[in-house]
């Protein structure tokens, strides 16, 4: 355990939180429009709206592409959200949900450069949110699909990734952001115990959006189906679930996972699924106490423990040392090794948006985990050590660029740029992103935190 006291790192723990009761009414927000173009004085007006602006507009008309070149739409991603699945609150409506899409567009500028927007829709129905985005999509060059529950999360992605109508990449941060970094920190841990990724056993305490997107980048990673455990509330799942067999053209997903993995049919709870495996990825129910010691205990030698419930883990990382874990991360940043979404989504977007990709594949996603942990490793990795943090800034750019990459060699990029292009062009966006806030700071534009 670290040489705080348990009663000093649960203090820490709730910090934040406290924290950020005091400060959101300060500041009223997180996020603002600024202007990116000179005004010199009030006739530049002329040039930035009417008269001059008609120009361009008839230019896009003839030319549709040249929005990209004319207007910001090629940095600009919609952030949208229903508020029925947020952090670890569950429905708490769109309107309570703003506070979190304010945070995402804050670290899509200041860690990717990109201009976000939080949009908070006011309808639970799957069909209308897939028509929203279908009306919003001439505005943004991209859209981050963000705390929507299961399966409507699954069901309005799928949509609107395979209509041929959605001509920008459409993400669900929760599914495919939460699996690339999971991956990129499981591919640095099983470097440190010397284990295959094709040899280890792996036990998912949680079976919404994110650890199904998990478990579908892990086996095309190289994971055995079959050596994957996956358990949700009611316990294991395997091929006799009638529960989920009922509706499984609903749960297609959670579906073939009871039908592909648990290959030794074991039949039980969490416990049960975590014996002997020597990994276990908990993004479930908030904790503390929802993975408890004595299931770790139960794991391999060696294992690796990464409960990834927000806001609290399932179970507290000095608690999974002392039952025997070897490597612990969670989601929250006051702990050792945070697997957090911000590690990914900022620079993977960048990436996308460089090259006008028109979709974002898990290929792509897999590219960015293998460069989030090949960044780390050169850094040097330990037991504590195992990602990057959000305060390594070198880190987006080469992520940016690797998915970059990716995109084009699958074919679904616009535009064409080489590596070291694309490495230049995100480091020169996300420094002056970051640069621009230090001068805001600097200068009081942005009122200093009271103590």
């Amino acid at each position: 355990m670290s040489e705080l006291t348990k009663e000093e790192l649960l203090a820490m723990a709730n910090k934040p939180a406290a924290e950020a009761l005091r400060l959101h009414p300060f500041y009223r927000g997180k996020v603002q429009t600024a202007l990116k173009c000179a005004v010199r004085g009030l006739e530049d007006f002329s040039i930035w709206y009417t008269p001059g602006v008609a120009a361009p507009c008839r230019a896009i008309q003839e030319h549709e592409e040249l929005v990209y070149e004319y207007t910001n739409k090629g940095n600009t991603v919609a952030v949208v959200s229903d508020g029925t699945r947020v952090l670890g609150l569950g429905d708490i409506g769109p309107a309570a949900a703003m506070p979190v899409m304010e945070g995402k567009a804050l670290l899509f500028k200041y860690l990717g450069g990109v201009d976000a927007v939080p949009i908070c829709l006011d309808t639970k129905d799957p069909y209308r949110i897939i028509l929203a985005v279908k009306w919003l999509q001439p505005s943004f060059g991209g859209v981050n699909l963000e705390d929507i529950e299961q399966p409507k999360c699954f069901r309005v992605l799928d949509m609107l990734r395979s209509d041929p109508e959605i001509h920008i990449p459409v993400w669900h941060d929760d599914q495919q952001g939460t699996a690339t970094v999971i991956l990129a920190a499981l591919i640095n841990a099983l470097k440190l115990v010397g284990k295959r990724m094709d040899e280890i056993k792996v036990s998912v305490i949680g079976t919404g959006a994110a650890n199904v997107a998990t478990i579908r980048l892990l086996v095309a990673s190289g994971v055995r189906f079959g050596n994957i455990y996956a358990c949700d509330s009611k316990g294991l799942l395997h091929p006799e679930r009638e529960d989920i067999a009922r509706r499984k053209i609903e749960f297609v997903d959670k579906w073939r996972i009871c039908q592909l993995s648990n290959a030794e049919g074991r039949r039980g709870g969490p416990a049960e699924a975590m014996r002997g495996t020597d990994v276990c990825i908990g993004l479930s129910k908030p904790g503390p106490g929802t993975i408890l010691p004595e299931w770790v205990k139960g794991m391999a030698e060696d294992a690796i423990v990464f409960p990834c419930a927000n806001p609290v883990p399932e179970i507290w990382p000095w608690e999974a040392k002392e039952a025997g874990a070897r490597i612990v991360g969670t989601g929250r940043s006051d702990f050792p090794n945070q697997i957090n979404n911000s590690l990914g989504f900022p620079a993977i977007f960048r990436g996308v948006l460089d090259v006008r990709a028109t979709t974002i594949t898990d290929e792509m996603a897999i590219a960015a985990a293998e460069e989030l942990a090949r960044f780390q490793e050169e850094r040097g990795l330990d037991e504590e050590h195992i990602m990057p943090t959000m305060s390594d800034w070198e880190v987006f750019p080469r992520e940016a660029a690797a998915v970059g990459v990716k995109a084009q060699e699958q074919g679904v990029a616009r535009l064409r740029l080489s590596y070291e292009e694309l490495l230049r062009k995100a480091e020169d966006t996300i420094r002056h992103a970051q640069d621009m806030t230090r001068f805001m700071m600097e200068k009081g534009i942005i009122p200093p935190i009271p103590l």
